[in-house]
């Protein structure tokens, strides 16, 4: 091959392995097509969710002031008003998630343009990447992260550190961010306690992970519930699927499916009444 041609091929090559290091700026999203979307790191781009999975608000018993509480940060944002970044936290299978979408639902009925953006958690390094997308749109975004925590010598958290408080940048005016977690402080207790009692300066370890919550303005806790709740909540799904059953029959076999669970909560309850949805032939 001539000189020229093997310094084509060269050159060729080079722009091609620049192309990959530095690919080209996402598309701009179109936000009418969906009121839910899901950001994909891989490829930075907002994936339309046209059918959100969620409950009627007045479906959630036993969080009441949680549910007004969420709900009114969320209105005041929906309406361009100052609001909190919220941090929903406790007991597993108590609401939390399904709080933040039917709250979520519950404002798009009340004809606000307010879009629900679900972000993984392994994908919060790209999330300045996001908030590049989201600045500036008309539409006003709820970030929306599930499951939120951290181990010990996990870095994701200095991601989320400047969108929630800090920062030159800050957050975007159009944007307030949710998470859900089983912990208050988004790590382990026992990391916490091993950080206190090892290094030069464990009060330092310690509060560089533990100010990442309290950058949350709302700390809204969810606890385990009693029977009482636990059986309000099978006949709320009931009543309102029109599934007929008794009240004994109904008291009975709840009670019974969250013994074999070895506890009760909002999750057990679904999955009692899905169970009994299908063994009684009502289509949900």
């Amino acid at each position: 091959m001539p000189k020229d041609g093997l310094a084509e091929d060269a050159l060729t090559r080079i722009a091609a392995a620049l192309e990959r290091l530095a690919p080209p700026p996402p598309a701009e999203p179109d936000f009418t097509e969906a009121s839910a979307f899901v950001w994909q790191a891989e490829d930075l781009r907002l994936l339309p969710v046209r059918d959100v999975t969620r409950q009627p608000l007045d479906l959630l018993i036993g969080i009441d002031r949680a549910r007004d509480t969420l709900l009114e940060n969320t209105r005041q944002f929906a309406k361009g008003l100052p609001a909190n970044n919220a941090l929903l936290w406790g007991a597993r299978g108590m609401g939390k998630s399904s709080l933040v979408k039917a709250v979520h639902g519950a404002l798009l009925e009340e004809g606000h343009a307010l879009k629900l953006v679900e972000v993984l958690r392994e994908d919060l390094p790209s999330i300045g990447r996001l908030l590049s997308l989201l600045d500036g749109a008309a539409e006003r975004f709820v970030l929306f992260c599930d499951d939120l925590s951290f181990s010990h010598d996990d870095q994701h958290y200095k991601s989320l550190k400047a969108v929630l408080d800090g920062g030159v940048r800050g957050r975007p005016a159009n944007v307030v961010f949710y998470a859900t977690s089983n912990r208050r402080h988004l790590m382990p207790r026992d990391m916490i306690d091993n950080e206190r009692s090892a290094g030069i300066n464990p009060g330092e370890a310690v509060e560089e992970k533990v100010s990442l919550s309290d950058r949350f303005g709302l700390w809204l806790g969810f606890h385990p519930c009693d029977q009482d709740a636990y059986l309000a909540m099978v006949r709320g799904y009931c009543d309102a699927h029109d599934l007929e059953i008794g009240d004994e029959e109904l008291r009975a076999e709840a009670i019974e499916w969250q013994a074999t669970r070895g506890g009760r909560s909002g999750r057990v309850a679904w999955q009692f009444f899905t169970d009994l949805a299908g063994r009684r032939g009502v289509r949900l």
